[in-house]
């Protein structure tokens, strides 16, 4: 029984050291989503007035421009697929990477050949493990994303857009990721950046609302310089805000997952606890046992010996 109760202290020790590092990371994550709220929070407003103005030009001037203008027979499609870096943050990395294969699945479905772009470590495993082609793929900041970083990523996207679709290019831009709703809802979910619906750009641009009317603008030089300048803005802006989304979406699902771990090792502790007094307690009614029953012996000898 001595073995047994080391075992169960070990066990116990074990489990605390770990809920503490559990707690920890809950409390990190907790603090880093509040930031990474207020960072979505800042980006909204300038894209939504960046699609206003998108929006306005294109609808205002009629111009055919690439980055607006449908292909006839759209070929090739761009998936940017949103992850973490690192883990330990619940379902967040393989739910994004399970709408990135259902929308694959789809666009091919429809005659497209797809090229696929990874942000994070754990999309970039996923797709190396199962020797699946990745056009392009970027790691390290994913937790704290800057605009730096999405420009970095909108560069290649923007340009292969640009391009013909013989030369490499693709006809559409769709990206993947996670929603933040809420600190308990975090959604993934995917949408067509590129070429910008007017229809869908524009009820967004108006908040939903009839009586808003879109701005008048002059262009100069001319609409299509305009479109060149701003459509680049646009894609910067749009993965700007998926990152941040992104980012307060895996904060949350790590301490969520974090607290479901700690709560785990409190309820383990508590049964390594019971199954502790459990086998103390036997020993101590053994070592009873055993006291009373050399008692016993000795006794019924001393009375032998007196016949």
């Amino acid at each position: 029984m001595g073995a047994q109760l080391r075992v169960y202290k070990r066990r116990i020790k074990s489990v605390t050291a770990t809920k503490k590092i559990t707690k920890a990371m809950e409390m990190i994550s907790a603090s880093r989503i509040v930031k990474a709220q207020r960072k979505v929070a800042a980006s909204t407003p300038y894209a939504t007035e960046l699609t206003r103005a998108v929006t306005s030009v294109a609808t205002g001037s009629n111009t055919k421009h690439p980055l607006t203008t449908e292909a006839e027979s759209p070929a090739r499609a761009a998936v940017l697929l949103l992850t973490s870096d690192r883990g330990l943050a619940g379902g967040y990395s393989s739910n994004a990477i399970k709408t990135a294969a259902r929308l694959t699945e789809r666009l091919r479905g429809e005659g497209k050949e797809v090229d696929t772009y990874i942000v994070g470590r754990k999309g970039v495993a996923y797709y190396g493990f199962r020797e699946m082609k990745i056009s392009d793929s970027w790691t390290g900041f994913t937790d704290n994303p800057s605009y730096a970083n999405a420009k970095d990523v909108a560069a290649p996207l923007i340009e292969a857009i640009e391009k013909e679709t013989a030369e490499g290019g693709v006809d559409e831009l769709h990206i993947v990721f996670t929603e933040f709703v809420s600190m308990l809802t975090q959604t993934p979910v995917d949408g067509r950046l590129l070429p910008l619906s007017l229809d869908e750009a524009k009820a967004e641009a108006e908040g939903g609302t009839k009586d808003e009317l879109l701005p008048l603008f002059d262009f100069e030089p001319s609409a299509e310089d305009v479109l060149d300048a701003l459509l680049p803005r646009y894609v910067e802006s749009r993965i700007y805000n998926a990152l941040l989304q992104a980012a307060a979406s895996e904060h949350a699902s790590r301490r969520k997952a974090m607290k479901s771990a700690t709560d785990n090792a409190g309820d383990l502790i508590h049964t390594y606890t019971r199954l502790a007094n459990a086998a103390r307690q036997a020993d101590i009614t053994q070592e009873i046992s055993e006291i009373v029953g050399g008692a016993s012996a000795l006794a019924d000898a001393t009375a032998g010996s007196d016949y």
